[in-house]
């Protein structure tokens, strides 16, 4: 490929990157305002049956209808699915205790992993001062975590294990981004979702462990209960962002190098405060605001040291990325 083809490349995975934080974020959303009435195996179940509806509706028929079913790679969807289902249900019940941008800034650890994981697994190359803007991040996520004190909390570790297992997720993804489609990607996805949340549904529905009082917990163990219909707007919000997101993401790492996409996904972390503030009532306190610094101004280093490759590799195309 040449070097004019990677950039549009990129710049296109960029730009399904960004639609892809849209969708999440009010996937975020949605969840947190639902975590205080419904188990999170029976959100995410319904989620995943109005994605599936809507993507058999209106992306299956310009996507080569039922042939997008077929596969290559059938074990790699499967690990790529319980990887993102793990993800989400650890990011959601961190969203039940924590607020919401607490919660994503922690997650936006991921960006940064995902650009280890590049080096690791993909062998992309990463120079000494990237490597200097993802400890920096790092050290952003310990700024609001807060280990070792008194408002440190377990459910902290939640989002942080959503984006260990977010990373491995893309490293996936762009691993087999050669021989399946974007809409094959996000079918099984969506699919793993399906019967994961329904297998657990079955073993915790009935609520036999609840009444343990942390919101996490309760997030988790709560009975499954016939929704309020006033709550199904929220749940159809649910089922076609989460669906749209799968797509745009699995397309974004399929066209985009994982290192350069990945820092488009912290406009989700602006995103987040305002539905912190304007949704739940809740403004990130001095620490959080320091830490969220930290891990956008990393992020942001990264993607502008991406341009920088970039121009450089149009003029004299070096072999070493800094």
């Amino acid at each position: 490929m040449t070097t004019a083809t990677i950039q549009r490349s990129n710049m296109i995975g960029a730009a399904f990157a960004l639609a892809a934080v849209i969708c999440f974020s009010l996937n975020d959303v949605g969840i947190k305002f639902l975590s205080d009435e419904y188990a999170l195996h029976q959100v995410v179940f319904i989620r995943a049956v109005i994605g599936i509806m809507a993507f058999t509706a209106f992306v299956m028929p310009f996507s080569g209808g039922t042939s997008l079913l077929r596969t290559r790679r059938p074990v790699v969807h499967l690990i790529r699915g319980l990887c993102v289902v793990s993800a989400n249900m650890c990011l959601f019940l961190g969203l039940a205790a924590l607020p919401i941008a607490d919660a994503v800034a922690v997650f936006f650890v991921s960006p940064l992993v995902i650009t280890v994981f590049s080096v690791i697994f993909l062998h992309e190359t990463v120079g000494p001062r990237r490597w200097a803007a993802i400890g920096v991040g790092f050290v952003g996520v310990l700024v609001i975590v807060k280990p070792g004190t008194a408002a440190f909390q377990l459910a902290s570790l939640l989002p942080i294990a959503a984006a260990f297992l977010y990373a491995t997720l893309h490293m996936l993804t762009r691993k087999i981004g050669g021989t399946e489609t974007a809409p094959t990607m996000a079918f099984y996805i969506q699919l793993t979702f399906v019967i994961a949340s329904l297998a657990i549904g079955l073993g915790l529905g009935d609520g036999r462990f609840a009444g343990m009082g942390h919101p996490s917990l309760e997030f988790l163990f709560r009975a499954w209960v016939l929704p309020d219909p006033a709550d199904f707007p929220i749940f159809a919000m649910l089922g076609i962002s989460a669906m749209l997101g799968g797509l745009c993401i699995s397309q974004a790492y399929r066209l985009s190098e994982a290192a350069f996409a990945a820092p488009f996904e912290y406009v989700a972390m602006p995103m987040a405060i305002m539905w912190g503030v304007t949704v739940f009532g809740t403004w990130p306190d001095r620490s959080a605001w320091i830490g969220i610094a930290l891990i956008i101004g990393s992020g942001l280093y990264l993607l502008w040291r991406e341009s920088v490759k970039d121009e450089t590799l149009a003029t004299e195309a070096p072999t070493y990325r800094r």
